[in-house]
């Protein structure tokens, strides 16, 4: 799964302290929840929505706890694809881990954020940021070295084609 960060200049938020605020905003910098002026995405407000839910209420209310897509699906009231769709954004985050399980005699994965810890899990983010934006910088380096070495083009010169003004083409 390719990892996916949104990057945003932005002031930190710090001075809220209202922690369904900050993470209701952290999530929507880092391109998880949907941009929305008046605080609603598709699936109405942000608020009350099956993503900032699932975030807020399982993985942050029992950051060291494994769970199961089923136990998901039932805590959210909604569908196993529709869990695996908000799963896999938040592992293109590299915010979740995998966990091997045995629930019901069944081999199955649960998911929980990665190392129990939210602080911990971010250095994981950050540290693929980090390496994503290397490997964009040594490919515009090589991308200026190319621009350096390539020989001089001839550009041809542009014929200008000059309109008389419309009153000497005779309209008025």
């Amino acid at each position: 799964m390719p990892f996916e960060l949104s990057l945003r200049y932005t002031t930190p938020l710090t001075p809220i302290s209202d922690l369904n605020e900050v993470l209701r905003e952290f999530l929507r910098m880092v391109g998880y929840l949907p941009e929305g002026e008046d605080g609603r995405g598709s699936e109405g407000p942000i608020a009350q929505s099956l993503a900032l839910r699932l975030v807020r209420e399982c993985l942050l209310g029992d950051p060291s706890r494994a769970w199961y897509a089923e136990e998901l699906a039932a805590v959210l009231r909604t569908s196993k694809p529709t869990v695996y769709r908000h799963l896999n954004k938040l592992k293109a985050l590299d915010l979740l881990e995998e966990v091997a399980g045995v629930q019901g005699g069944k081999g199955r994965k649960g998911y929980r954020l990665r190392y129990g810890n939210l602080a911990r899990a971010w250095d994981f983010t950050e540290a693929n940021a980090q390496n994503a934006l290397r490997r964009y910088r040594e490919t515009v380096n090589h991308l200026q070295e190319l621009i350096e070495q390539r020989p001089p083009e001839r550009v041809p010169k542009a014929t200008a084609t000059v309109r008389a003004p419309a009153r000497e083409r005779g309209v008025r």
